[in-house]
């Protein structure tokens, strides 16, 4: 079990459970953050369950994952708006990853899958 990649999700309006059906179908651990506001507690989560990496949702598409970096200087990349965008920052070492509201199953299973690839392949 602690060799699985662990994801927290957190989404301004409580979403997320889309996103956290792609990574698990990419063999890892989906936490999503219950509640509106939610992606203002990515950090937090992020820090107490010892993460991989997070990833915030919002309408701006970056406010919990500036948090997240400001608060513990996680490696962000913000405002982000595909799928492969958020590969790249994968690849490129970015721990939180904020996007404009997408909550598919694409973007978890891609981005969990690009984890694993880079880090534990």
């Amino acid at each position: 079990m602690e060799n699985k990649v662990k994801v927290v999700i957190g989404d301004r309006l409580g979403k997320g459970q889309n996103v956290a059906k792609g990574v698990e179908a990419a063999g890892g651990i989906a936490i999503v953050i219950p509640g509106v506001g939610a992606d203002m507690k990515l950090g937090d989560v992020m820090h107490k369950e010892n993460a991989d990496f997070g990833i915030s949702f919002c309408g701006s598409g970056g406010a919990g994952a500036v948090t997240a970096n400001t608060k513990y200087k996680y490696p962000m990349e913000f405002g982000l708006r595909s799928v492969d965008a958020g590969v790249t920052a994968i690849n490129a070492g970015k721990k939180v990853i904020g996007f404009g509201f997408m909550d598919i199953e694409e973007l978890g299973r891609r981005l969990t899958e690009a984890y694993i690839k880079k880090n534990k392949g």
